[in-house]
């Protein structure tokens, strides 16, 4: 049992979790990639479109900027419009195994993106997971890349259209908010929350804990990155976000689990809170980076401040 807590493990969670016993942890909390081509290990389908990631001309002569901007969401083809339905069907891969390690009335709790949050929600929600809310994450900063029209037409040497679409964009709104869904496994027919919380330890929530963190005792989150935290990685999240939702739904020496783990923001973040953990990351590097973080320590001051 000791390879399973407080262990970073560089392995594929969606395999290696098959060896973790039954109701093993008390929460997963997890940042999953949301299959919008921010990167290589965030390309969760089988599209082979040569403008994807960046490999067209024009791509490469733009830049990284161009490269994880993705495309359009109506798709450039039949394959292009399969990629929801794909990505989907990559949550169900893994979806029932956290439903079998995770403890009844436990939350699972998912950053999941606001393009295909719904294609998670159902593929947890056919696993047996019951969809119990969901936050927004205000972010701090968000890149705002949306296209002037009118640029376009001024480059073609339409000076009437460029003027007639002075101030249209293509793309998107600033995105300055995060989904994160709270699922919960069921709990036994027959009992009731406050049984199963003391028969299981999980099913309520704290809410005294949470306002260390959060303001108020909304679903609207706002806790930010401490100063310098930011930076390990593409996705990071604020210790003091995973905090937060650690301490909402769990109590000290209870078992926090993050099968993609990344820079290990959770895992350090339930050390800070007294909770055991166990990381699941197939990046060597960032698994490595994990590892260092939590040997290291991070000044929980500095995080709860």
């Amino acid at each position: 049992m000791s390879k399973f807590l407080d262990q970073v493990l560089n392995e594929d969670s969606i395999v290696a979790l098959r060896a973790l016993p039954d109701m093993h942890a008390h929460l997963i909390l997890s940042d999953i990639p949301y299959g919008i081509g921010m990167d290589d290990w965030d390309v969760l389908h089988d599209n082979t479109n040569s403008a994807y990631l960046g490999t067209s001309p024009a791509q490469e002569k733009a830049g990284a900027v161009f490269k994880r901007r993705g495309k359009p969401i109506n798709g450039w083809s039949e394959a292009d419009r399969e990629i929801p339905r794909q990505y989907q069907e990559w949550c169900a891969t893994w979806a029932g195994e956290w439903l079998r390690v995770v403890k009844p009335g436990g939350s699972v709790l998912i950053f999941a993106g606001r393009r295909y949050s719904h294609r998670c929600i159902v593929a947890l929600e056919d696993a047996g997971f019951s969809f119990k809310d969901m936050f927004a994450w205000m972010r701090p900063r968000a890149p705002h890349r949306a296209q002037r029209v009118s640029v376009v037409y001024e480059r073609r040497g339409d000076t009437e259209n460029a003027h007639k679409w002075a101030g249209w964009r293509v793309g998107n709104l600033r995105p300055i908010f995060e989904p994160v869904l709270w699922f919960t496994r069921p709990y036994k027919i027959g009992t009731t929350i406050a049984g199963n919380v003391l028969e299981h330890g999980v099913g309520a929530f704290n809410e005294e804990a949470f306002l260390k963190y959060e303001k108020s005792p909304d679903n609207v989150l706002t806790s930010g990155f401490a100063p310098g935290e930011y930076g390990l990685h593409p996705a990071q999240k604020p210790t003091r976000l995973m905090r937060a939702l650690i301490e909402l739904t769990t109590q000290e020496g209870q078992i926090v689990l993050d099968p993609f783990c990344g820079s290990g923001s959770t895992l350090v973040a339930a050390k800070l809170s007294g909770r055991r953990y166990l990381g699941y990351e197939l990046s060597r590097e960032y698994a490595q980076a994990a590892r260092k973080r939590l040997a290291n320590g991070e000044d929980e001051t500095v995080l709860v401040s």
